[in-house]
């Protein structure tokens, strides 16, 4: 299967419309968030009703997801992709349209279902039709959108909402889905992969959907539930591990798998899994935690909060083509070493901030650790896949972004907040053991503020020692962070070296 055009206009429109189709489904994992106050608000629902609007899409999403390879042998690559950007773009304006909380629930589940491919689908397209010389500056434009949109993602869903109304952040995929499949198809329906339609394992995958789906909701829903105090999460926590594990050894013995577990055998694509899985656990929890602390603890609107975040997309969005193109010249251990280098660095620096930090400073701070985002992703992955062969890319691929996107957002994202919290509980009674009437800052305090009478005085104090019990939480994830990071370092040189982008004899 060769490429579209050696150079040109043509091949750039069609980088530009394979990795807007992947924007729009990234863009939708993290833009609604902002907005689900006003969709349960105009749905007639409570706040925690409209969470399943997040967890609906991610479940069926994650159930898709690493039946990427199965699914593009039996329809093909091509129109696969097609396919699914167009019926994301069509459901999504149902759901623009949606009249109650049930029938908004119900299209998310289509939504994600029909999504669940496009990355890991995108990402070989991207390989498979572009020329030797242009696959890493094309594969850096793909990074680029995978680590700008979910940062994006709250921003957009926030002016949308306050601007206009909730359903424009399903609409806005509309357009920006049909030009993508428009242009794809205009440029690829002739180049279709091969077909392969082997059986269908439904046992595989019933036990598949069942284990992920309940292992998704669980973790969405598991700070709401209180954990493992509810019978609720321990019910879908046990019907998950059930499932998985009877689904691991069905599939290990079948003529024809749904999943290829064959990649685990190859050290770089192990490695680089674990990797990039822990990276982005550590680099999607600061992502969630800060934004989260800015807006409960320093009174930021969740607007604000997004810009103070938002800086680290920067750097990946100027750079990461100008890396793909250049990264062959070098071993890709060192600059993905380089990488963890400068998130620790950034996350040491985080680790100081007090309550007085200024929004210039986060932002500074954020804006920094991008530079280690734009040699984090991409080399890694190039890592993990220069020995995987093309017709096995998008398998791989499927597998590879399903655990890092299951690990590292939906695990990582329950993890820290439910650690988050956890330390805040710990400093608080640590900081209100301190706080005695035999400390001269104690008295001085109430001396300062007498004037507004002992209640409120009682109330301005446990507020001040809430914001510092949050801020020494909020520094501990970055300090634990910083030495992860410092610690993957010995462990990204047991991949084999590798210095091209991707060998030209395996994407032709």
């Amino acid at each position: 299967m060769g490429h579209v055009c050696e150079r040109g206009g043509k091949l750039w429109l069609l980088n530009v419309a394979i990795g807007l189709g992947t924007f729009i489904q990234i863009l939708d994992t993290s833009i609604a968030n902002v907005a689900i106050p006003y969709i349960a608000g105009n749905l007639s629902a409570s706040a925690d009703e409209g969470t399943w609007v997040i967890t609906s899409f991610a479940a069926s999403n994650a159930i898709v997801l690493p039946l990427t390879g199965w699914l593009s042998d039996y329809f093909g690559r091509v129109r696969l992709f097609v396919w699914s950007v167009v019926l994301f773009s069509l459901v999504s304006f149902l759901c623009g349209l949606s009249t109650s909380l049930s029938m908004l629930v119900f299209l998310r589940v289509v939504q994600g279902a029909v999504a669940g491919s496009l990355i890991p689908l995108s990402q070989s397209l991207m390989v498979t039709h572009n020329p030797p010389d242009k696959v890493g500056p094309a594969m850096g434009f793909w990074a680029m959108i995978v680590v700008v949109a979910p940062v994006l993602g709250p921003i957009i869903g926030g002016y949308l909402t306050e601007v206009y109304s909730w359903p424009w952040i399903f609409y806005i995929n509309v357009p920006i889905g049909l030009f993508s499949a428009g242009i794809t198809w205009l440029f690829l329906h002739d180049r279709e992969s091969p077909i392969v339609r082997n059986p269908i394992d439904w046992v595989g995958l019933f036990f598949l959907a069942t284990g992920v789906g309940c292992l998704q909701i669980m973790l969405d829903k598991g700070k709401d539930l209180d954990w493992f105090e509810s019978n609720t999460i321990i019910a879908l926590t046990v019907v998950s591990a059930v499932s998985l594990i009877y689904f691991v050894f069905w599939n290990y013995y079948q003529k024809f798998p749904i999943v290829d577990f064959s990649f685990f055998r190859n050290r770089n694509f192990s490695l680089g899994l674990l990797c990039i899985t822990i990276g982005f656990l550590i680099y999607f929890s600061s992502t969630v935690t800060i934004p989260l602390w800015l807006q409960t603890e320093m009174n930021y609107t969740a607007y604000w909060a997004g810009i103070a975040v938002a800086p680290v997309g920067l750097a990946p969005f100027l750079l990461s083509t100008t890396v793909g193109r250049y990264m062959k010249f070098f071993d890709l251990r060192f600059l993905a070493a380089l990488s963890f280098f400068i998130f620790s660095m950034g996350f040491f620096y985080q680790a100081n901030f007090t309550t007085q930090v200024d929004l210039r400073t986060i932002m500074l701070t954020r804006f920094a650790q991008g530079f280690g985002i734009v040699i984090f992703f991409l080399p890694i992955i190039q890592l993990s896949f220069a020995e995987i062969s093309n017709a096995k890319y998008p398998s791989a691929t499927g597998l590879f972004n399903f655990i890092r996107i299951l690990i590292g957002s939906g695990f990582g994202t329950s993890l820290s907040i439910e650690l988050w919290t956890r330390l805040a509980i710990f400093h608080h009674a640590r900081l209100t053991d301190s706080v005695t009437a035999f400390r001269s800052v104690t008295t001085q305090f109430y001396d300062h503020v007498k004037n507004i009478g002992t209640h409120a005085t009682n109330v301005l104090l446990d507020r001040q020692v809430e914001q510092q019990a949050y801020m020494l939480s909020t520094n501990d994830l970055s300090w634990l962070g910083a030495w992860l990071f410092l610690l993957m370092i010995p462990l990204i040189y047991l991949c084999k070296p590798v210095k091209s982008a991707r060998p030209a004899e395996v994407v032709h």
